[in-house]
């Protein structure tokens, strides 16, 4: 068995070999059937073998006979002849660049890729005369028609639902030619160059927008942060003073205390030595110190002097303090009396004498 060429998977018309004159003579007549590449097909010489996914269409004397599946066949000589071959493979097609018009009237270049594949060597052989021309031009048509429900910058967007449209438009004609289209894509859209310097021009406008908004963003989220700062700045202040006062509140309140139980204190310790023996003198001595300590200092702590009549008599002063430490001790020296056993002499009296000729000493 002599090798052969490859088979074509579509359908091809084989023509008697013809002189090259009548060739000549009828070359504008005849016009090659539309195929993918020049072979011819099997001949029929009782056994055959048909390679993998592959489907040869036999007809015995004119008329469909059956389908050789791969692998061994016999076929009978003279009567049977194997009409088509099909390939059972997924075949990939280009569809040619075509111009098509969008919903808002812009004109399109746009090209594709189909990807289909015979389902039923039957019917792709007996109910079309060139399937891949059919489908090819029904790829067209349908491309343009889809392209003509939408606008130009939806065909951009919506590529995939363009394909699947597509698609589902080619298997609802093909499904009588037994082809089935897996799947289309399209390869380039080529714009006018007017529409591609606009879109350009939009592009840019539309990225000079997005920059301006994202500085007016930056913008306002750093004031923001600046305001939160402040607020939170002010906020911290107050509460550092708010915790200051506090502090020193307390701690004023603490040292009160401390000098009102120092005071306290202070107090009980002169009961206790006023109630001793001779107590009332030492009241009395110290009264007069402070006295004549407090007129010295008088004209030194303000410019406002008030002074008494009697200035220079210093004895007359004295006896006046004296006199009400005396009015202001007198009830309690009623009752340490009344208290003193019998035979018990107070010796205020004595000291009186003393402080009275210390003072005519010292004037």
């Amino acid at each position: 068995m002599t090798p052969r060429p490859p088979l074509s998977p579509w359908p091809c018309v084989v023509a008697k070999a013809v002189p090259h004159s009548q060739q000549l003579k009828h070359v504008a007549q005849l016009a090659p059937a539309p195929c993918r590449w020049n072979s011819g097909l099997p001949m029929n010489i009782g056994v055959l073998f048909v390679p993998q996914q592959e489907a040869w269409v036999v007809e015995r004397m004119g008329k469909f006979h059956r389908i050789l599946e791969p692998g061994l066949n016999f076929l009978i000589p003279l009567l049977d002849r194997i009409r088509y071959v099909q390939s059972l493979k997924e075949i990939v097609i280009n569809v040619p660049e075509q111009s098509a018009v969008t919903l808002d009237n812009v004109t399109l270049q746009i090209d594709g890729v189909l990807y289909l594949r015979v389902m039923d060597p039957y019917k792709a052989s007996y109910g079309v005369e060139d399937p891949e021309y059919a489908v090819t031009q029904l790829a067209q048509t349908t491309m343009r028609s889809e392209l003509g429900k939408l606008s130009l910058d939806r065909v951009f967007r919506e590529r995939e639902s363009l394909n699947a449209s597509i698609v589902d438009a080619i298997n609802q004609a093909s499904d009588c030619w037994g082809i089935r289209c897996l799947r289309y894509e399209i390869k380039d859209i080529h714009v006018p160059p007017r529409v591609k310097e606009s879109m350009q021009m939009q592009v840019e406008a539309e990225r000079r927008k997005r920059a301006t908004v994202l500085e007016s963003e930056g913008t306002r989220e750093s004031a923001i942060n600046v305001a939160e700062g402040q607020k939170q700045a002010q906020i911290l202040a107050s509460e550092a003073e708010k915790a200051e006062q506090i502090n020193k509140a307390a701690g004023e309140a603490n040292a009160m205390l401390v000098k009102a139980r120092a005071k306290a204190e202070a107090i009980q310790l002169l009961a206790a030595a006023l109630s001793q023996q001779h107590g009332s003198a030492a009241a009395s001595l110290s009264v007069a110190e402070q006295y004549v300590n407090a007129f010295s200092k008088l004209a030194k702590d303000s410019n406002t002097v008030l002074l008494p009549a009697n200035t220079g008599d210093v004895t007359n002063m004295v006896a006046q303090a004296l006199g009400i430490y005396t009015t202001l001790t007198k009830p309690q020296a009623v009752k340490t009396q009344d208290e003193t056993p019998p035979g018990h002499e107070d010796p205020q009296p004595a000291t009186m004498e003393m402080l009275k000729a210390e003072q005519s000493s010292s004037s």
